[in-house]
């Protein structure tokens, strides 16, 4: 349970030292004999509540609680008066008192006031953590009305339910998957407890496991005298977010597979088996069930982390979200930059919807800023986001709108092998600007690397 910070400001000691006395069975005290005194310590180590005297010397309670309430609005101030002096307690209201208190003090009725002042407090501070958690959630990855982000909306909301459960989280560069890790962190029962983040691909191969698991004093050269905690310790009771976890090496495997089975580990360099309780999520943008087949990722290990499997869409699966994610990140640096937009050009809006977004709400993040950052006016154009001109980016030349289909016959036509025929070409396209890389192709086509090679055998027999 919380306990209160108060300060007790009286030039009497006599008073000063009784109430503070009397509150310390209950709060923390700190007690002052001078307004400049509180003001300074304020800076230092801000409390809950001030008991504050109108009548001190050299600055007097009424200029303090304006300094005070200037510089922290959300310090709470019950005033301490000689006798009612209604215009006082009037320009101290007015200032921002809470309530005011007269002399001499009966502490059964100040801890009345004092309780029902707190429970604002504490009303305050619920209200900022819930508004700071609806911020984590609302996250511009999530916004939109498609069905296909939707759907992951409905799998976050239920797989955050549990405390422990394993999850992936799969998509391509830029999609947001970090984000949503921690969408599923903050609706979770661990939500008060720390979400550890650890980039994989970041850390060198020799030095994950020693990152991830700590290690003992002297487990090698140039390791810290007192030892290590690592990263799975500092998650304790909370998540441990694996970004890019396709890029752990075949021994790191080996050990987080340990752990994850029965939460248990050693550090580097130690003897005495530690354990721990934590969520794993994990993410990446590679294909993990190509690289068990071609021996790079272990099989075992990937059914443990992928309890749960969620499918990021891209943002070229998702084009009636782009608008709205555009119009988010507007607002956004709006404000960042102080600008005055207040919308996109219908062209504008045309050619976003049609550019092929290969780095997904990461790239139209990226060229929202741009545009407001070096334009000015009132409505972003095709040439503040350099899209003027044949739209850029746009697929193929915009072919997947313009390719020629043969008419329908009165004899019909064989659609089957127009479908294949355009599917063909397509493939065959994807393969040879990815050099042959299947995954670089399914990326190209917005396809799982499984379903790029189970079409690609479909249409080679």
């Amino acid at each position: 349970m919380k306990t209160f910070f108060i300060y007790v400001v009286d030039d009497e000691k006599t008073a000063r030292e009784g109430i503070a006395l009397a509150l310390k069975k209950t709060y923390r005290v700190d007690a002052f004999g001078s307004a400049e005194s509180t003001v300074g310590a304020i800076e230092k180590e801000p409390p809950d509540l001030i008991l504050l005297d109108v009548g001190l010397p050299g600055m007097s309670g009424i200029d303090a609680l304006e300094v005070i309430k200037e510089t922290h609005p959300d310090i709470v101030v019950i005033m301490i008066t000689a006798y009612e002096d209604v215009q006082t307690v009037v320009a101290a209201m007015k200032l921002g008192a809470y309530d005011y208190v007269v002399k001499p003090v009966q502490m059964g009725a100040l801890k009345v006031t004092l309780r029902n002042a707190l429970e604002t407090v504490s009303m305050r501070k619920e209200i900022r953590d819930l508004h700071e958690k609806h911020l984590k959630e609302n996250m511009p990855c999530f916004i939109g009305e498609s069905n296909a982000i939707q759907d992951v909306m409905d799998v976050v909301k239920r797989v955050a339910r549990s405390a422990d459960t394993s999850i992936l989280i799969e998509g391509q560069t830029g999609t947001g998957k970090e984000l949503i890790a921690r969408a599923i962190h903050y609706r979770s029962p661990n939500c008060k407890q720390p979400m550890v983040e650890v980039n994989c691909a970041a850390i060198p191969k020799d030095l994950i496991e020693s990152e991830l698991f700590g290690y003992e004093r002297g487990a090698f050269s140039g390791a810290a005298k007192t030892g290590k905690e690592g990263l799975v310790e500092k998650a304790a009771n909370g998540t441990l977010f694996l970004d890019e976890v396709g890029d752990l090496n075949m021994d790191a495997q080996a050990k987080l597979l340990r752990f994850l089975e029965d939460g248990e580990y050693y550090r580097v360099g130690g003897t005495n088996k530690r354990s721990v309780q934590t969520r794993i999520v994990s993410a990446t943008n590679k294909d993990l069930p190509g690289m068990v087949l071609e021996g790079h990722f272990r099989q075992d290990l990937y059914y443990r982390l992928a309890v749960v499997k969620i499918e990021v869409p891209s943002l070229n699966q998702r084009r009636d979200d782009i608008i709205p994610i555009a119009k988010h990140f507007l607002v956004e640096f709006n404000q960042k930059f102080d600008k005055h937009f207040t919308g996109i050009s219908a062209d504008t809006e045309t050619a976003l919807k049609q550019f092929n977004w290969t780095g997904n709400v990461r790239e139209l993040k990226n060229f929202i800023e741009k545009g407001v950052l070096l334009s000015d006016g009132t409505e972003l154009t095709l040439h503040d986001l350099g899209l003027e001109g044949a739209h850029k980016g746009v697929a193929s030349e915009n072919r997947e709108y313009n390719f020629e289909l043969p008419s329908i016959s009165p004899s019909g036509i064989d659609f089957p092998a127009i479908l294949k025929s355009l599917e063909i070409s397509y493939f065959k396209e994807a393969l040879q600007l990815a050099g042959g890389n299947e995954s670089k192709a399914a990326e190209l086509l917005n396809l799982s690397r499984d379903k790029f090679r189970y079409r690609r055998n479909k249409i080679e027999k």
